[in-house]
């Protein structure tokens, strides 16, 4: 007689009761969901996107909520997530969530945060990875085992100009290594006024570009002078990796600081100083 039950695939394990899904997008499009990925969510009671570290530009929460089939995509903004994502956390005590995050679901510091939130809470926690920038860079063509420690680059204002990203850009060169910047983004932020005010008005979404990075760089290095923005040294900027209309420029700080790449997202590579043949002959196809 045949088995009542249809035999166990190595595919993915069952789901299970109480579970917070943290899945990863991918970069491109609602298309690059894993099959694991989107099976987890669609069983899933809620699902949130996180939509303070990163996004998918161009696709609205409701247009990736038509693509997955599923009712409902609920925005994990900036306030949601820095308070501990707490409405989150409770419902996944007692109901399968989805937690979705452009990239990678743990390449940012926040997420992993949220991991251990939810196993103290006795919360089973379930990943799904996928591609994030900090793989897809290669697609430059440098090599990612001689890439050192990945900075971030923040917009600066008037009063607040931080420059220690200048420091570990420095100290990766010294060692031979490229530098992966991550360049900002601003969404949902609040002037200063409507904060203390208490008034949920925000400002329109920013994105940094690599040109605006560079000027920042460049702006150091006039002071520090250590070579790491000089206006010959070699750099890599690239844009909406992932997608059809992705770019890839190679040229010197002075070349890419003038350069257009187009819509977000933008994230600059700083070249060591020395590169295998390889690296330059494939960056030669980008320049």
């Amino acid at each position: 007689a045949a088995s009542p039950c249809p035999p166990q695939t190595a595919r993915s394990p069952p789901l299970v009761a109480m579970v917070l899904w943290m899945i990863g997008l991918g970069l491109g499009d609602a298309g690059d969901i894993t099959v694991k990925g989107l099976e987890a969510l669609r069983k899933s009671a809620k699902v949130y996107l996180e939509a303070y570290t990163s996004v998918l530009p161009g696709l609205s929460r409701d247009e990736l909520a038509e693509a997955y089939g599923v009712p409902e995509i609920i925005e994990a903004d900036r306030e949601l997530v820095e308070s501990g994502c707490e409405e989150m956390l409770q419902q996944a005590e007692t109901e399968e969530v989805s937690f979705l995050v452009v990239g990678d679901a743990l390449c940012a510091t926040t997420h992993c945060d949220l991991w251990l939130r939810a196993r103290q809470r006795g919360v089973q926690v379930r990943v799904v990875h996928n591609a994030s920038v900090m793989s897809a860079v290669a697609a430059c063509g440098l090599q990612l085992y001689r890439f050192g420690e990945t900075v971030s680059i923040p917009f600066w204002v008037d009063d607040w100009k931080p420059a220690s990203f200048y420091d570990k850009i420095l100290a990766n060169s010294k060692h031979g290594l490229h530098t992966l910047c991550l360049l900002d983004i601003k969404v949902k932020e609040q002037t200063v006024e409507n904060m203390m005010r208490g008034r949920k008005i925000y400002e329109p979404p920013r994105f940094m570009t690599v040109a605006q990075a560079l000027e920042q760089l460049m702006e150091i290095e006039k002071d520090r002078a250590e070579g790491v923005a000089a206006e010959g040294a070699e750099v890599v900027g690239v844009a909406r990796l992932g997608r059809e209309d992705q770019a890839v420029l190679f040229g010197t700080c002075a070349e890419l600081a003038k350069a257009d790449l187009g819509g977000p997202l933008h994230s600059l590579v700083i070249c060591a100083g020395e590169m295998h043949e390889l690296e330059r002959e494939f960056l030669e196809y980008h320049r």
